[in-house]
């Protein structure tokens, strides 16, 4: 069980987290523009790994317990580094646009993972609830343009699968070790690898790229990668990661907002009438989640 205080200082801590997640996207279709899905995937990885390795000296953090080093390869496997790269190779081909209507598909995926790996039982009304807002995402995507299948769709589901099984394995460790502690420890059992990656993957040269691009590259490094997930993974230990995790279903919106200003993609007035649908549903969701 969750006490008010606890979940409302989680929704506020969700909210500030999926904020910071709603640049990802906008973000990493600047970002791949200049570099290579793969590259762009293991130096944010690399860069968040560094700085997270600082952090963890510094504030002398303990060490994981054996018994957690196979969640956190979980929750690298599913963040840091299956969802940035499919993302990226999604962002490849497609708008942003595009493919920001895909995450609405995430509070119901983290969901199920979460009755699975964190142990939470939302009631019988949670999923109603969870169902109507996913289909107020679905119904907004077919009105945007997102109904096609193609490539870059199936990245987009596969992407949403592995994220939100990292977030529901990523919010089970926060409980017990802190929001920060987890990304931080995640993207360390990463670092070896994705270093050796980016080395490999090196762009034969930097001339010419632009600054927004290097913009790009340090967002989804230093907040998509890091401070995002420490506010994220705190809301959702703090608040439950069914209640917290609908909070998801703003990001599409915030994401399409984002798009709109960065990159002069067309939004459609029609988000902000789904936009009240999708308030409606998290606000309902919230109230069976426990």
């Amino acid at each position: 069980m969750f006490m008010h205080g606890d979940r409302l200082q989680g929704l506020v801590n969700g909210f500030i987290g999926v904020a910071i997640f709603s640049g990802s996207l906008p973000a990493t279709r600047i970002a791949v523009t200049a570099f290579d899905p793969l590259f762009l995937t293991t130096a944010r990885a690399s860069i968040a790994g560094l700085l997270a390795c600082a952090l963890l000296i510094l504030s002398r953090a303990p060490t994981p317990q054996k018994s957690d080093i196979a969640s956190l390869v979980i929750v690298a496997l599913g963040v840091v580094i299956g969802f940035p790269l499919l993302t990226a190779l999604a962002l490849g081909t497609v708008t942003s646009a595009h493919s920001i209507v895909f995450i609405g598909l995430l509070p119901l995926a983290t969901s199920i993972f979460a009755v699975f790996r964190a142990g939470e039982m939302p009631k019988p009304a949670y999923w109603l609830f969870a169902c109507l807002g996913s289909a107020f995402v679905a119904g907004f995507a077919l009105m945007h343009g997102a109904a096609e299948l193609s490539r870059a769709d199936g990245y987009m589901v596969a992407a949403v699968v592995l994220c939100a099984l990292g977030y529901a394995e990523g919010a089970r460790l926060a409980r017990r070790m802190g929001g920060w502690q987890v990304i931080s420890w995640a993207l360390v059992v990463a670092l070896p690898p994705m270093l050796v990656a980016t080395a490999m993957r090196w762009p034969a040269s930097l001339a010419g790229i632009s600054p927004a691009a290097w913009t790009s590259l340090g967002y989804v490094s230093l907040f998509s990668m890091l401070i995002g997930f420490v506010f994220w993974y705190r809301g959702l230990a703090q608040g439950g990661v069914a209640a917290v995790g609908q909070l998801q279903l703003l990001q599409p919106f915030m994401g399409l907002a984002l798009a709109g200003l960065l990159l002069g993609e067309a939004v459609s007035p029609a988000m902000w009438l789904a936009t009240i649908g999708v308030v409606l549903c998290v606000a309902g969701a919230r109230r069976f989640a426990a």
